[in-house]
């Protein structure tokens, strides 16, 4: 399983890459290998408000179905709207396909997320 440097890490599995004011938001390859083959992703709108711990969205795989946890609060500038048509690119390659961008709009709630280091002891755990 791949953890990735320079992200930070929710124990919901979703994983956060930060550029300047806006997040990248995506799920682990710990989350994706867990699910098998993902079949379908639900979206949020662009606009809406999340709070922290809200559900941003839903993945579906053959095994089951899982929501997507906000790791910050922010705003949705952008649902990777290709996810629609290829669910599976989360499969491929889960850094590379983000789920949402938010706005952040509280930089300290970074702070409260894993490192990689401590997100990979933490999947050991599990």
């Amino acid at each position: 399983m791949e953890v990735k440097q320079g992200l930070y890490y929710s124990k919901e599995h979703e994983w956060v890459r930060v550029e300047g004011d806006q997040a990248y938001i995506g799920i682990t390859d710990y989350a994706q290998d867990s699910l098998g083959s993902i079949v379908y992703v639900e979206l949020p709108q662009e606009g809406k408000a999340i709070s922290r711990d809200d559900v941003l969205g839903v993945v579906e795989s053959v095994k089951a179905a899982s929501d997507i946890f906000s790791p910050i609060s922010g705003k949705v500038v952008e649902a990777n709207e290709a996810l629609l048509d290829s669910p599976e690119l989360l499969n491929g390659n889960p850094y590379d396909n983000y789920i949402v961008v938010l706005s952040i709009d509280n930089q300290d709630e970074l702070k409260e997320l894993l490192s990689p280091e401590q997100y990979d002891e933490y999947t050991k755990g599990e």
